[in-house]
């Protein structure tokens, strides 16, 4: 368990624990201002752990209601992934899965005005990335369906994630550029003809003066984002490192700018988040304000240089921090996760009439009924998922090969069932549980080859340097079960492996199929280099899907050990160990 950081009064100044003197941190962000006139504060790793209080009482305290203290409000959401609807969503309690509705775009503008009339002119709403990927409408409109609806919340700053590349750079451009928000991102380079050397194709960092105070931010989406997903998204986008250049934009900012208070808004993942805030490079920064894993931070976690939150995903869920400044120095704050509730707040009439109108022209297609299931249909494990056995029974049904592949893929909410009530499975649910309709490939591949790359894929969940794990989570399959301790090293964590239930022969060819990745070469499968005999079927995943519906619908997918782990419980539900998190 990471060690807590020692919790001490809440001002602008950090003290040592043992000799309460100013630290050197502290000085030479004191130091770095004192120049311009400036002795701001900043929200340091530890310097108020602990001190969190009531927003509303915040709002209402004396030095606030005086006029001797400001209320700054940061809300953020991420990962929203073109989820427009309410829906059912996961929680995990008392060690048992529990569905709850949530979310709706409707909704969570009913949510963010009411949260920005608590503090009118001194909030701010920032999104995290991965907006309009991940749904029907998404896809079919290339992500240009979401953009009148976040320009009718009204967002201030938004960052490009990981899926935002998903319809080319040219679309992206497009789709962030049609956002009335400012869009920031500091490590990503026009990477063709035309421009000269890598020139940034977003503004690296955006201040805002609020209650008398400047505030800074600094954005970055994953380096990893070319590997994890099809290369051609990022075709003519080079992603640099945050190592490379943060340093410079938080002296700029605390130094050039007067902030007084730095964020990181990043897309990351958690893992690489906490990592990046325990560099010495990030230090001058109060929050590093994280997407990316869909992960739930109800408490900020202590890193060495900085707090690190993540607000859930598929605008179920809004982050809101809290902070009262007074005479430019940090007097406390409060951070809550807070839930897009339906039975709170009552669906904004215009955002409901703006949704429907964008649903009106797929309407008949997307809800049209394709299948049912009578168990639901979750995907918030990392090892092993009824969604994905759904998936990828599907494909092995299709296709009779030895093993069907997927992605650890992260996005679509639940679908809820139960044999005594099965749900409808519709185009749009397909659309949100694959949102690229790619199409199938094939090849053979020898039992060698199948344990080197699994042995790769439990690597990029379970690195023990969090900079090298992928934002997914462990690659699903039909046809194979695995053995593996997750916290064995590198080419050492896979004890066995069956498949169709015979111990693999390594000198065997098995046949495996799996989705297209555009930009991989002819002779890759699913991040698996050198496949023989690779066919492209002709033949989309999602018409192999509704075909396996129509021949076995309803279907009951359960978890049932395809994936098993001698060191994690089968309901494991983060990649995060060491630190005192839960996801719930």
């Amino acid at each position: 368990m990471k060690k807590e950081l020692h919790p001490i009064n809440c001002s602008c100044c950090n003290h040592d624990e043992e000799s309460n003197k100013p630290n050197r941190r502290d000085f030479l962000k004191t130091a770095g201002t004192a120049g311009f006139g400036f002795a701001f504060g900043s929200i340091a790793a530890g310097s108020i752990a602990g001190c969190g209080t009531d927003p509303k009482k915040m709002a209402s305290s004396g030095a606030v209601q005086k006029g001797k203290a400001q209320h700054i409000s940061i809300l953020q959401t991420a990962d929203i992934h073109g989820q427009l609807l309410e829906h059912d969503e996961f929680f995990w309690e008392d060690g048992k899965a529990v569905y709850k509705r949530r979310g709706g775009m409707a909704t969570l503008k009913t949510m963010l005005n009411t949260l920005r009339n608590e503090n009118p002119g001194n909030t701010i709403l920032v999104d995290g990335g991965d907006c309009f990927q991940g749904s029907g409408v998404a896809a079919l409109t290339e992500g240009r369906a979401l953009v009148p609806l976040i320009n009718n919340i009204g967002y201030d700053l938004m960052l490009p994630g990981n899926w935002e590349v998903v319809y080319g750079k040219e679309n992206m451009m497009k789709d962030l550029g049609g956002y009335n928000a400012a869009k920031v991102c500091a490590n990503m380079y026009h990477d063709e003809a035309g421009f000269n050397g890598r020139d940034m194709i977003f503004q690296p960092y955006w201040t805002k003066m609020m209650a008398g105070v400047k505030v800074g931010f600094i954005g970055y989406n994953d380096p990893l984002t070319p590997k994890r997903q099809s290369p051609d998204y990022s075709r003519g986008i080079h992603f640099g490192k945050p190592e490379e250049n943060v340093a410079r934009y938080i002296k700029i900012l605390r130094e050039y700018e007067n902030c007084a208070m730095v964020f990181l808004v990043t897309h990351m993942g958690l893992t690489q988040q906490i990592d990046l805030g325990n560099q010495s490079y990030v230090e001058g920064i109060d929050y590093i304000l994280g997407a990316d894993t869909h992960e739930r931070v109800r408490k900020p976690i202590e890193a060495k240089y900085a707090k690190v939150t993540e607000p859930g995903a598929f605008a179920s869920f809004v982050g809101k921090l809290d902070i009262v400044v007074e005479d430019g120095k940090i007097k406390d704050h409060n951070y809550d996760l807070l839930d897009v509730d339906p039975t709170k707040y009552k669906a904004d009439e215009e955002m409901a009439n703006l949704v429907d109108k964008t649903f009106e022209p797929y309407k008949a297609e997307l809800n049209k009924v394709v299948g049912k299931t009578k168990s639901t249909l979750v995907r918030y494990f990392v090892l092993e998922t009824p969604m994905d056995n759904f998936l990828t029974d599907a494909v092995m049904w299709k296709f009779k090969p030895d093993v069907a592949l997927s992605n650890g893929f992260r996005f679509c909410p639940p679908l809820v069932a139960s044999p005594e009530k099965p749900a409808d499975i519709t185009n749009d649910f397909i659309w949100s549980m694959l949102p690229v309709n790619s199409q199938a490939r094939t090849g053979k591949v020898s039992g060698q080859k199948i344990w080197n790359w699994l042995e790769k894929e439990l690597e990029n969940v379970f690195a023990v340097d969090p900079a090298k794990r992928f934002g997914g989570w462990v690659v699903r399959f039909a046809g194979m079960t695995i053995n593996f301790t997750s916290k064995n090293k590198m080419g050492e964590r896979i004890n066995w492996i069956k498949i169709k239930g015979e111990p693999i022969d390594k000198n065997k060819l098995y046949s495996i199929v799996a989705c297209e990745r555009e930009g991989d070469p002819e002779d890759a499968i699913c991040r698996m280099m050198g496949v023989e005999n690779p066919v492209d079927t002709g033949v989309l995943l999602h018409d192999a899907i509704r075909e396996y519906l129509a021949e076995n619908s309803p279907i009951e997918p359960k978890v049932e050990g395809r994936v098993q782990c001698t060191d994690q419980k089968f309901d494991l539900l983060s990649q995060l160990d060491g630190y005192e998190y839960n996801f719930r």
